[in-house]
């Protein structure tokens, strides 16, 4: 039960600074709605072939470019966003970057008309965020574990 505790810490935490940098009015965007998905899988199911750094950032990269190019080069509609989205999910299974949080993105990005610099804003450096800081805590966690049990 303490690892389920730990994953929701690990989460809170990396929604949290995301929200938080958001919130500082910046030109930059830091968070968009599928990360709270990415969490559970980074920070709950960890081992899962999901939750792997490449499939983080390379199914979130993968998925918002689809959404990108729709966004700015079709028009917006029912059968553009089910062509995206299944456009996005066939390329994230032919490269091996599966990411389920990553599916929404088509139609995030579509809905809100969201040009290229999304890719880098949130999409790329809220992924690499949310894996750095799964990857700090899961060492943390390896550490305690391995001290000596009284």
């Amino acid at each position: 039960m303490i690892k389920h505790v730990i994953a929701g810490f690990g989460a809170a935490i990396a929604i949290g600074l995301l929200a938080y940098l958001d919130s500082l009015n910046t030109q930059m965007l830091w968070l968009m709605a599928p990360f709270g998905a990415t969490t559970v899988l980074v920070f709950g199911v960890p081992n899962s072939p999901l939750a792997r750094a490449k499939n983080v950032i390379l199914g979130h990269l993968v998925t918002a470019f689809i959404g990108v190019v729709f966004s700015l080069y079709a028009p917006i509609g029912p059968l553009s966003m089910a062509i995206a989205t299944g456009l996005a999910v066939s390329l994230m299974l032919v490269s091996d970057t599966t990411h389920p949080p990553a599916g929404a993105n088509p139609v995030l990005i579509m809905l809100a008309q969201q040009g290229w610099m999304y890719l880098l804003s949130p999409v790329l450096i809220g992924a690499v965020l949310i894996v750095l800081l799964a990857s700090i805590q899961r060492r943390v966690v390896a550490r305690f574990e391995a001290l000596p049990q009284h």
